[in-house]
């Protein structure tokens, strides 16, 4: 696995962790619908592109629309996202073998692994920051998880309580 990759998930996790707590401690955010829809999509979506960058044998459960979990099943269904991909990223997969990303159809789409991941990793943070809006709009406080923010405190391991 590139460094940066690697750099780029372990950041991720952390930040997720870093919002997770933050919308915990809001109540208006932690029972805010359109928050926990949006954490629901940014998980959902890693399940995904572990689904096509991985055996492509079983794609995640899509929920009804409106089904959305309760805050404290949310978190488990993340930490659960997290520990599968923190799996796949540590097995150093071949980042040059090609993927198909099955929700493009026309055209087709097939990319790197690498551009894959990167593509996911991204996803999350571009949902995370509309999520940081809109907690502050609910009177809570954002973390500041810039990628610089986590290299300069050292990498530090997610904190998910």
């Amino acid at each position: 696995m590139s460094s940066l990759l690697a750099d780029l998930y372990g950041h991720q996790e952390w930040a997720d962790a870093a919002h997770w707590r933050a919308i915990a401690a809001c109540s208006a955010a932690r029972d805010d619908l359109a928050i926990r829809t949006l954490l629901l999509h940014i998980h959902l979506v890693q399940r995904f592109f572990m689904f096509a960058c991985g055996d492509g044998k079983a794609p995640p459960e899509i929920p009804e629309p409106g089904d959305v979990p309760a805050f404290e099943a949310l978190k488990a269904y993340a930490r659960v996202s997290h520990e599968r991909v923190r799996a796949f990223v540590d097995s150093s997969p071949d980042l040059d073998r090609r993927v198909t990303i099955p929700w493009f159809k026309d055209p087709p789409l097939t990319l790197g692994l690498g551009e894959a991941l990167t593509q996911c990793a991204m996803h999350s943070h571009y949902h995370r920051a509309q999520n940081a809006t809109r907690l502050r709009l609910l009177g809570g406080e954002p973390p500041g998880t810039d990628l610089i923010v986590w290299y300069w405190k050292g990498r530090p391991a997610p904190d998910w309580e």
